[in-house]
């Protein structure tokens, strides 16, 4: 657990359960309707949801911020592709809900979502970022992660290609 103080209150990071997935859902979803972070135009169900938070839940991937007892961000690591030669490497996902920005809750939370990675021996973790997406790419710097590449017009949101920025940070000495 990663604890951070801002603004009085009491910034808490933890293991996700069950009982915070509509919590998650609605920060994805948020995302999914105003930003190109995600780059699909379809918002999770309450069943989509659960399967795709139980699944995080199952490997110890996924962590959620609290404020004032309310969840506020979530950060998830996954598989990066699904071929045995890539089991090792992990890609990571940090969402913070748009009222929260700015507090340094995705620092903390990906601070621990690395942590959590290492400790559970994974080799590499990779960020995929849309380009333009600055804060994004700063706040991966911050933790080492170095830029690998760009794939230009990888994705299409919004009636417009978007290029995706690939960090990859290295957790294993």
């Amino acid at each position: 657990m990663v604890t951070i103080y801002e603004k009085r209150e009491v910034v808490r990071v933890r293991p996700a359960t069950a009982a915070d997935g509509e919590a998650v859902r609605a920060i994805r979803n948020h995302a999914v309707a105003t930003s190109t972070a995600l780059w699909t135009d379809t918002r999770q169900s309450p069943a989509d949801a659960g399967v795709w938070l139980a699944a995080h839940l199952a490997r110890g991937s996924a962590l959620v911020a609290e404020l004032g007892g309310e969840v506020v961000g979530f950060a998830v690591y996954g598989p990066w592709r699904d071929l045995d030669g890539y089991r090792h490497t992990v890609e990571n996902s940090v969402y913070v809900r748009e009222d929260s920005q700015g507090l340094g809750i995705g620092r903390a939370l990906l601070g621990a979502l690395v942590d959590a990675a290492r400790g559970a021996g994974h080799h590499s973790m990779i960020a995929g970022i849309e380009s333009g997406n600055a804060t994004s790419i700063r706040l991966h710097r911050r933790f080492g992660f170095t830029e690998v590449g760009t794939v230009p017009e990888a994705g299409l949101k919004f009636g417009r290609w978007f290029d995706l920025t690939i960090m990859r940070l290295a957790l294993e000495d």
